[in-house]
């Protein structure tokens, strides 16, 4: 794991944490009282947030970074069950009431998050508030994300799987086209074997889809990679779309 490096101590002011939707829908009060405890913490990839064996300390706010929950079974690659960019936070748990859930996250490209508390946003969430609600709205569209995530690793094929996941990923990321990503990291993210990934990667790059070379993924063609992905990358945004809004909660 990369080490990590903190900012200043100093409390963060609320346009400095706009890049994550959440956060800039929070409520002012509640957001005011969090801002207290936050931090910007920059992260490397490969570094791993939670792990089943560890304490949920704190919870990470992305502002340009995705991270990957991930998990295992005995003797079985670790298998993507959802992935949190910046219109959410990890470590759910730690406000629900619970311990870190089996598995690890692992972000998966350098950039930035804001850390904050595990401890302070519990507090929140027990006020039983407008940033609560908005909590539990996120929670449903991630349980959703999980629930079709299970549904699309048993029935789809790779190449839909692949597109989805290209599609997600680039929603998650402020600006650009281009993943930071080899086809080995996307074969153990989607828990499928590397010659399956660069069959579909092969086939979507001729057809003008997608471009590849030295550990990024470049999207060319969004609409054509819409057409051929699964029905799950539509079925997880538009849940998301519908239970995050994009003004104040009140």
């Amino acid at each position: 794991m990369h080490a990590i490096t903190t900012s200043s101590h100093a409390p963060l002011p609320r346009s400095a944490v706009q890049a994550n939707r959440l956060l800039a829908v929070m409520p002012n009060d509640a957001l005011d009282r969090l801002l207290q405890d936050a931090e910007k913490v920059r992260l490397a990839a490969g570094d791993v947030l939670y792990s089943s064996d560890s304490t949920l300390t704190h919870t990470y706010f992305p502002a340009d970074i995705i991270v990957t929950l991930l998990l295992e079974t005995s003797g079985r690659p670790a298998t993507k069950v959802a992935m949190v960019g910046r219109e959410g936070v990890v470590g759910v748990s730690a406000f629900m009431g619970g311990a870190p859930p089996p598995g690890r996250a692992v972000v998966l490209n350098d950039g930035n998050v804001f850390k904050i508390p595990a401890a302070a946003l519990k507090t929140e969430f027990d006020l039983n508030g407008a940033a609560t609600r908005l909590l539990l709205r996120y929670t449903q569209s991630l349980v959703t994300q999980m629930a079709q995530s299970a549904v699309c690793n048993r029935h789809h094929q790779i190449e839909p799987q692949l597109c989805s996941w290209l599609l997600s990923s680039m929603d998650r990321l402020p600006k650009g086209n281009t993943l930071p990503v080899t086809q080995e990291m996307v074969a153990s993210i989607l828990g499928v074997r590397r010659e399956g990934i660069s069959q579909a990667a092969g086939t979507l790059r001729q057809s003008g889809l997608i471009d590849f070379r030295r550990g990024r993924i470049n999207v060319l063609d969004r609409p054509g990679l819409l057409a051929r992905s699964c029905e799950c990358y539509a079925v997880v945004k538009r849940e998301t779309d519908r239970l995050l809004p994009d003004r104040l909660a009140n």
